[in-house]
């Protein structure tokens, strides 16, 4: 089930290992929510509401370790069934969830890494 290690960060659930993977889908689907993924630091870290909170990580875990049984599925004849938010919450705990979020913030880093250090080379060209 492996996948590309460089854009992903591991976490178990259960007694399953998932890799949540910050794909163009998945980026999609944060900006329809979060209207971008700038906001979803920002969304995270300011909820006042902890019931609300849970929520939102439990959506961006189901969302971005459901991004690797999509791919696994797309590549595989062995269909592995997607995670529902009601799994997420009846297999985790509050304190998992909450260690969750670096997870969360790691795949959301290398997702778009590749990203921020072409931009940082272009900036550190000297103009001719």
């Amino acid at each position: 089930m492996m996948q590309d290690n460089d854009r992903s960060a591991v976490i178990k659930i259960g007694d399953e290992e998932y890799q949540l993977i910050l794909t163009t889908k998945a980026t999609k689907e944060i900006a329809k929510r979060y209207g971008g993924l700038e906001n979803l630091g920002t969304k995270l870290m300011k909820t006042e509401n902890f019931e609300m909170a849970l929520d939102e990580v439990v959506w961006l875990i189901t969302l971005l370790a459901n991004q690797s049984i999509l791919i696994h599925n797309l590549k595989n004849q062995d269909k592995r069934e997607l995670l529902t938010e009601e799994t997420v919450e009846l297999l985790t705990s509050p304190l998992e969830l909450a260690a969750y979020k670096d997870a969360i913030m790691e795949a959301m880093f290398k997702g778009t890494k590749r990203n921020v250090e072409s931009e940082d080379d272009l900036k550190n060209t000297p103009a001719e």
